[in-house]
């Protein structure tokens, strides 16, 4: 929808659907578009929004105040939970899985459908203890949060001409006025939270060492340079007998792989007597290295492990930052590797996130999350085809809001352009005759 914009980024690591602060986008042929993939592809029936009070009743057969579970002493209500069911089979949906195999099993035997109603609950409840936790230790929002959600519900009110509107505007992504106002404010809370905990004044600010042995160790990250001289024609791919490209190439001639190996040896011999090796060796790099990645990787690759040939990473890993290598073979020729050092800087938000979301599952087993008899009577699949007829629905009627709003402000602008036109063959006129 155009003249929408984003407002306040939603921290929490379980992030919400995209669809709930980009709304509609014009697409090429100016119409109105969802978020929300099969909202907008959907044949579903259609629904009058005007005979439909509560989405969650329509979908569910329950209303969005049910109680289907809780979080320690606090509710964690239908709407919630059928929100992220939905969340769930929209992100399915858009990863290729549009007829969803619900009985379908998963790991540890369970289904598709438990899984997803379960993952729809962890979600539910890490929003809710969130909040309640921001509440209990007397952590306020960020600045402008609350504004900044207040100016884009007004926003949206008038794009839209009304609040019912506004209403079926989040139900396109299968949720409500209040309940993404809930969800917003925990996201935000969960910012405050994360800086009390992980923030630079925080005293569990993670150190450099700590963010380095993060990003190497548990995420496998490191950087590398190499003078690669080839020993394989790049442009003249094996296939097998159906014709398909193996990923191998043709050697090149025994002369020439020779020539190679000399050169290679040559070069690492400058490296080994240089007062700068690092400095010539991005000097010897840039002027014989035939890496065909080096024009946009001229800084080295940073990549984690196993995704490069096996002879580059054991090598690079087996190196010290500033380390220079010797000639190492490959199956697509002769390396000198340089191993490069991480940039702390790249990686603790990462690691302030991961120890936040750990944060959270932390106090969800401690508070413990239950549930009631509600939650045993929803049907993932049956809720999650009604779903997609409100979504339909609304869907429509925004995109024809959207279209006649267009339609309108076109049509007054011809008009505009109409009247000058005519006001100045008017004045012209006047003129002539006066003289």
């Amino acid at each position: 929808m155009k003249k929408m914009k984003r407002i306040g980024a939603l921290a929490l690591a379980l992030a919400l659907s995209a669809g709930l602060l980009s709304g509609c986008s014009k697409g090429e042929n100016g119409s109105a578009s969802s978020a929300g993939t099969s909202a907008s592809g959907s044949q579903a029936p259609a629904v009058d929004l005007a005979t439909v009070s509560d989405i969650y009743e329509y979908a569910a057969g329950m209303p969005g105040d049910t109680v289907v579970a809780k979080v320690g002493e606090w509710d964690i209500t239908a709407d919630s939970l059928l929100y992220w069911l939905n969340y769930n089979a929209e992100y399915a949906a858009q990863m290729g899985m549009t007829d969803i195999p619900w009985d379908s099993e998963m790991s540890e035997g369970k289904t598709i459908e438990q899984g997803m109603l379960e993952s729809a609950l962890e979600l539910a409840a890490a929003y809710r203890v969130v909040y309640e936790q921001a509440l209990k230790e007397g952590v306020g929002l960020p600045e402008n949060a609350q504004s900044e959600l207040d100016a884009y519900m007004k926003e949206l009110a008038t794009e839209l001409g009304g609040e019912d509107v506004v209403e079926h505007y989040f139900w396109m992504s299968m949720t409500t006025k209040n309940l993404f106002e809930q969800l917003y404010l925990s996201s935000n809370y969960d910012v405050k939270l994360q800086e009390k905990y992980y923030g630079p004044d925080s005293g569990s600010y993670p150190t450099d060492a700590e963010v380095l042995s993060y990003a190497q160790d548990d995420l496998g990250y490191y950087r590398a340079k190499h003078i690669l001289l080839l020993t394989k024609d790049m442009e003249k791919p094996i296939k097998n007998e159906e014709g398909v490209a193996t990923g191998e190439y043709e050697p090149l001639d025994d002369a020439t792989i020779a020539e190679k190996k000399a050169k290679a040896d040559e070069l690492l011999a400058q490296l080994r007597v240089a007062d700068d090796p690092v400095a010539l060796f991005d000097e010897l790099m840039n002027e014989y290295s035939e890496d065909t990645g080096l024009a946009t990787n001229p800084d080295g690759y940073t990549t984690q492990k196993g995704q490069m040939v096996s002879e580059f990473e054991d090598t690079a890993l087996a190196l010290k930052d500033g380390e220079i290598s010797d000639v190492v073979e490959s199956t697509f020729g002769y390396h000198i590797i340089l191993r490069l050092p991480l940039d702390p800087e790249d990686y603790r938000a990462d690691l302030i996130a991961q120890r936040m979301q750990e944060t959270r599952e932390q106090w969800m087993e401690d508070y413990g999350v239950t549930t009631t008899e509600a939650y045993d009577k929803i049907d993932p699949s049956e809720f999650r085809a009604k779903a997609q007829e409100i979504q339909n629905a609304a869907y429509q009627e925004i995109a024809a809001i959207q279209k006649a709003k267009e339609e309108a402000e076109g049509s007054d602008s011809s008009a505009s352009g109409s009247g000058a036109s005519s006001s100045g063959a008017s004045s012209a006129s006047g003129s002539g005759s006066a003289n």
